[in-house]
């Protein structure tokens, strides 16, 4: 399976897009859309209206890169947020595999300074 490095930041497009747009198309609604820009250490994930398909858009080094994944008979739940949402990349990898981020609760990170 195909996984993104740790710490890479991600972003959602909320709305539905046209899957008939390209790269150009895509980084174009990264920047005026989102107001990001295209070209930084990110990627950028985009669904279509029936949330069977996504697009995800990056920048490497010297040019843009695509994947997309279609489910044959399921739906990607797409998280409900007011603003440009931004997701880990464990997030990233849950949303493509199908998990709803919304009901998915880790336990807290805890932090100790001594062990007795």
């Amino acid at each position: 399976m195909f996984r993104f490095e740790e710490g890479l930041k991600v972003y959602l497009h909320r709305e539905a897009i046209d899957f008939r747009v390209g790269l150009n198309g895509l980084a174009i609604l990264v920047e005026q859309s989102l107001g990001l820009d295209p070209f930084a250490a990110a990627v950028y994930v985009f669904r279509n209206r029936r949330r069977d398909r996504v697009k995800i858009l990056g920048w490497q080094r010297n040019g843009f890169w695509l994947l997309m994944k279609r489910l044959e008979e399921d739906r990607f739940i797409w998280p409900d947020v007011l603003t440009v949402p931004t997701l880990t990349v464990e997030q990233l990898h849950w949303l493509l595999d199908g998990i709803d981020l919304a009901v998915v609760q880790k336990h807290p990170r805890r932090f100790y300074e001594r062990v007795a």
